[in-house]
């Protein structure tokens, strides 16, 4: 790869990222004290991403993959999504912001895949090179945590009441527009698939795969991971709100310490998965969930404020040692044929059906413990979502028993 497609791969992995990062960390304060809005209502807004990550794949499979370049979608995508984020910003209450939000999400969540296609198709060897484009990404979501805490001040007591977090919106939007124009500047990548060629519903959502639940394992292994997302929906749906409500100084730009630990881990985890295998690995994923919440449970914003950072940092293990060896695991048991579409039914099982079930327990917990003054039992939120965490850790400890050695490839 040349450099100046390094250099325009990397800026479209930072700028993807940071959009994202610049409006959803925050997303769950702003509608809580912006928009007043309630858990439940909480949990369809957050409910969007699973929804958008269901349709995705009919807009890359039934799209992207059969008649236009991958770089000219992702950037009309974007310059949608400008105008929705202006949309959102505007916003005035809960009920004209959802669909703003939904259809943002909708057209977001396709530009992930987008974002790989563009990146992939210009490599000759992915699983070098990939990392050191990705990393871009992960980098810009970082950026966009530092500019509301420690810039823009956004996130603060004073700028939570003064309602300036809807100017997340704005940073996103522009971000949105930088990316929509310059996407067109992106190395082409023509559609993969022929126009004559036909495609089926059950390739697009990578049903093929279902075969491989007849493996007890991979059955075992595919409901843990719709099981694992439900406390996972909490992280995301209440974290910020969580960290911003108990008095934490900075509570976004803290939280991108998770971003600096998930890519210190995702160097280590080639070592672990090697030297302890896939179930021991993912066992830790799961029980650094359940450590996660409980030191969020018990920590506090004062003396107490160290178990909260400890709790954030855990991120890297949560997401690294469970999502990402969950991945190497399924391409190993999948093999040539199935690769594609067992990657595409784990994504639909997680970020879809897993993640949305999540949110709305989510939702719901966060109502039953929201007091008459209007403050909340967080201790009582995080410990729920501990437990699950716990029992899903138990029963995969308990009745997955693999012992076929899982080839670490593609990181």
């Amino acid at each position: 790869m040349n450099l100046t497609n390094r250099i325009k791969l990397s800026s479209m992995m930072f700028l993807e990222f940071f959009i994202w990062g610049s409006w959803f960390v925050t997303l769950g304060t702003f509608i809580g004290n912006n928009l007043q809005a309630t858990g439940s209502q909480s949990a369809a807004v957050f409910s969007t991403q699973s929804w958008g990550a269901i349709i995705a794949p009919f807009i890359i499979g039934l799209i992207a993959d059969r008649f236009f370049n991958a770089e000219r979608i992702l950037g009309v995508l974007h310059l949608i999504g400008a105008v929705l984020m202006y949309q959102m910003y505007q916003a005035p209450d809960i009920s004209s912001f959802y669909p703003y939000v939904l259809s943002y999400m909708i057209l977001f969540m396709p530009t992930l895949a987008l974002v790989n296609s563009v990146s992939f198709n210009q490599m000759k060897d992915p699983e070098k090179e990939f990392s050191t484009i990705r990393v871009w990404g992960t980098i810009g979501w970082i950026v966009a945590g530092l500019l509301i805490s420690f810039v823009y001040h956004w996130d603060s007591p004073e700028g939570i009441s003064a309602g300036f977090l809807k100017y997340t919106f704005l940073m996103a939007g522009i971000g949105s527009l930088v990316l929509g124009l310059f996407s067109f500047t992106l190395p082409a990548t023509p559609p993969k698939v022929s126009t004559g060629e036909k495609v089926s519903v059950s390739q697009i959502l990578g049903l093929d795969a279902l075969k491989l639940l007849k493996d007890r394992n991979f059955a075992i292994f595919f409901i843990s991971s719709i099981l694992i997302c439900i406390p996972l929906a909490f992280y995301y749906q209440n974290a910020n709100p969580f960290l911003s409500n108990i008095g934490l100084d900075n509570p976004t730009g803290k939280m991108t310490i998770g971003q600096m630990s998930e890519v210190l881990f995702l160097l280590l985890l080639p070592v672990f998965f090697t030297r302890f295998g896939f179930k021991k690995t993912i066992l830790v994923g799961m029980l650094a969930w359940a450590v996660r919440y409980a030191l969020f449970a018990y920590g506090n914003a004062g003396d107490l404020s160290f178990m909260l950072i400890i709790g954030i940092a855990l991120h890297g293990i949560c997401y690294d040692f469970f999502f990402v060896s969950g991945q190497i695991y399924t391409n190993s048991k999948a093999g040539e044929q199935f690769k594609s579409a067992a990657q595409g039914l784990i994504t639909l099982a997680t970020y879809g059906i897993g993640m949305l079930i999540g949110f709305e327990v989510a939702g719901m917990i966060t109502d039953t413990y929201k007091q008459a003054d209007g403050t909340f039992d967080w201790s009582m939120i995080w410990i729920i979502p501990a437990g699950i965490a716990a029992v899903v850790f138990i029963l995969f400890a308990l009745f997955f028993n693999d012992k076929e050695k899982v080839k670490v490839e593609g990181i």
